[in-house]
């Protein structure tokens, strides 16, 4: 959010204005957060009651910010002879540093209070601006603590405020009243600890604290992610920058799920996707797998522990089906959203399959493949047994929970994104292009898996004629002849959804688009309705709900086209697929080399810039995975057995890339990639 500072650490972030203090509304994402619940909604620094302002801010590093205060404004700044630094550091728990220099000739006596209060909002009571908390608020006031709570039944959250100084502790914060004589400074340490409490008093959160005993590691921790990550040699500095800044965003976004051990795992982004995803993280780690290969076993690991295994209209919990998000707030655990876990998506059950068997080709591991065995067969079955709706071979989705649940459950889940050309709204139940591709994309890879690693050629044999024959119905049914490309989706009479999306970018990664009918595709991904200039909108230009700021309506999402750049790498279009990493690692560069998840589709030549989405997240792990997978598709790296193949084709803004080191079954290889003499540039 534009004017904010933020500081994270997993699924636990802050988020304040530019001088460190958190004034929250109910309906916005400004407090200090942990497994979807605010802690402190009022963190407000005074000196001698007057508010401090921010001459700089240091927040290079993602999990601490430094605020350098002075009293007064910047703009009307006179020399100071009172200053201070606030120094934030976040882990488990926050940890806040607050040091006042007196640089005058007097002594000087401050009154130094910091009001404090926590509302315990859940996440979704925030984005929806609900009002209505059904449990109890409490406080104690010790002589050095202030404890602030909140329980409903056996639900309890507490977060408790200590300084290392003397203090005066009430229910609304705390007071210190030092004396400083000329040229002195006086520092105290605040620690906020955030508890989430079993009826016995156990502590969740504890097991956090015990993965991290000492916060001191975590800089060598971070060091230790990038270090261990490929070496990226070129000189272009904002290909650079976008690539060391999506590494640490990664690290950042690492968490460890309460209850299901200590493996990390990719939050989908910040400030409303901190948690668990299953569509995210499984695209994010196919992305991330020639960088940071580590993400996806205890990706795949804990999606398999939380694969369904009954039936359950609420949850839309089927055998074999891989959840869409998990949640730990208060609505998830009185299920007034459906999210402990909720399992709304068509597409992480193939999608879990892909990255499996990706991971393989890049690994060699199969013994992940064969612990997982089970899983991956259940997920299978999902696509036949559950997810034909209609009888037709096809995945189709309704939502079963019809009061919380989910309208779209492909990635475009948000309401109106499944449209016909001329606005109107498709009936249900629905089946869209990408997730056939998928479906596909998962059968072949099944395929292989069984015959390779499983044993089974008989279910080889019949995965692959399954994939045939849904390869064949597919080119049938959705291809729109007169318009060259592919349906967004099928109505539940079989009817086209004929709006023109990006969608159909993804079909020629899945590989279920034959050869013959990929230039027309490709003609209008690149064509001027699609193509911004930055990279593919979500919706084409003249579309009936199309809008350069509409969040799956013709925004451009650099996830999004960092996989339509494979597709199209994939049938050989290597010059379009670079045209659209040019255009998305360039516009990073207008976000501080951060990918944020969405940005405006408004035409390049048009605003000369990308225009910020005012709502999207950032980071986000899928957004940080865009330029790792549009470094592969420009190096054209594949794994090929025992070695790595590298079939470089670089855009011409780019003259040379080199990317060292790279981890797989073969060890260590190098992908080297320089600008044809003879191609031109522009």
């Amino acid at each position: 959010m534009p004017g904010t500072v933020s500081c994270l650490d997993g699924n636990t972030f802050i988020v304040s204005d530019a001088s460190g203090d958190v004034e929250s509304s109910s309906s916005t994402p400004v407090g200090l957060f942990a497994a979807d619940t605010r802690f402190l909604s009022r963190w407000v620094l005074t000196l001698n009651g007057e508010r401090l302002n921010a001459l700089s801010v240091d927040d290079m590093l993602y999990y601490e910010v430094t605020f350098f205060l002075v009293p007064g404004g910047a703009v009307d700044y006179v020399q100071a002879d009172v200053s201070a630094i606030r120094r934030r550091r976040l882990g488990p728990d926050l940890t806040e540093s607050l040091t006042i220099f007196n640089y005058g000739q007097q002594d000087v006596e401050l009154d130094v209070r910091l009001d404090v209060a926590a509302d315990f909002a859940d996440i979704f009571e925030i984005k929806f601006d609900l009002h209505d908390k059904a449990g109890s608020h409490y406080t104690h006031v010790g002589a050095n603590e202030l404890r602030l709570g909140y329980g409903r039944a056996t639900y309890r959250r507490e977060v408790s405020v200590t300084a290392s100084e003397p203090a005066t502790f009430d229910a609304q914060g705390l007071r210190f009243t030092p004396r400083l004589q000329p040229g002195e400074q006086w520092s105290t340490q605040l620690q906020v600890v955030m508890r989430a409490l079993r009826p016995d008093g156990f502590d969740f959160r504890s097991t956090l604290r015990a993965l991290r005993p000492d916060e001191s590691t975590l800089p060598a921790s971070v060091q230790a992610w990038v270090a261990a990550a490929p070496t990226l040699d070129t000189e272009n500095t904002a290909l650079q920058q976008v690539y060391r800044r999506s590494l640490v965003d990664l690290a950042a976004l690492r968490f460890a799920p309460l209850s299901l051990g200590g493996a990390s795992v990719p939050a989908a982004g910040l400030p409303w996707f901190m948690t668990l995803f299953g569509r995210d993280s499984l695209l994010t780690c196919l992305q991330t797998l020639p960088v940071t290969p580590s993400l996806t076993p205890p990706t795949l690991r804990i999606l398999a522990s939380l694969q369904g295994a009954r039936t359950d209209h609420v949850l839309e919990e089927d055998p074999g089906r891989i959840l869409h998000e998990l949640r730990y707030g208060e609505s998830a655990a009185f299920e007034e959203q459906p999210h402990s876990p909720y399992y709304g998506t068509v597409d992480a059950s193939p999608l879990f399959v892909v990255l499996l068997d990706e991971y393989e080709r890049w690994s060699g591991d199969t013994a992940l493949v064969m612990e997982l065995e089970q899983e991956a067969r259940a997920a299978l079955a999902w696509i036949d047994q559950y997810a034909d709706l209609m009888s037709t071979g096809y995945i189709w989705y309704e939502r079963r929970n019809r009061a919380t649940g989910l309208e779209n459950q492909c990635w475009k889940d948000s309401w109106d994104s499944i449209s016909y050309a001329d606005g109107r709204l498709p009936a249900f139940p629905r089946a869209t292009c990408e997730t056939q591709g998928y479906a596909y994309d998962a059968k072949i890879r099944g395929a292989r898996l069984a015959r390779t690693v499983w044993g089974d050629p008989g279910y080889a044999d019949r995965l692959e004629r399954e994939a045939a024959a849904l390869y064949d119905r597919f080119n049938r049914d959705f291809w729109l002849e007169d318009r060259g490309y592919y349906a967004l989706a099928l109505d539940r009479d079989g009817t086209p959804v004929d709006s023109l999306s990006s969608n159909i970018g993804h079909l020629l990664w899945s590989g279920i688009v034959p050869p013959e009918r990929a230039p027309r595709v490709v003609e209008h991904l690149m064509g001027p309705a699609l193509f911004s200039g930055w990279g593919v909108r979500t919706l084409a230009e003249g579309q009936g709900r199309y809008n350069p700021l509409g969040y799956h309506n013709g925004t451009v999402w650099p996830f999004d086209n960092s996989f339509i750049a494979w597709g199209l790498r994939r049938y050989g279009f290597t010059s379009e697929a670079g045209r659209i990493a040019e255009g998305i690692l360039y516009a990073a560069t207008y976000f501080q080399g951060r990918l944020p998840e969405a940005f405006g589709g408004f035409d390049r030549y048009t605003t000369r810039y990308p225009v910020r989405y005012p709502t999207a997240g950032s980071p986000q792990a899928w957004s940080s995975g865009a330029s790792m997978l549009l470094l592969r598709t420009m190096l054209g790296i594949d794994p090929h057995e025992d070695h790595l193949a590298v079939a470089p084709a670089l855009p011409a803004a780019f003259e040379r890339i080199a990317l060292l080191d790279i981890p797989g079954r073969w060890g260590k290889a190098d992908a080297f990639g320089r600008r044809r003499p003879d191609q031109p540039h522009g």
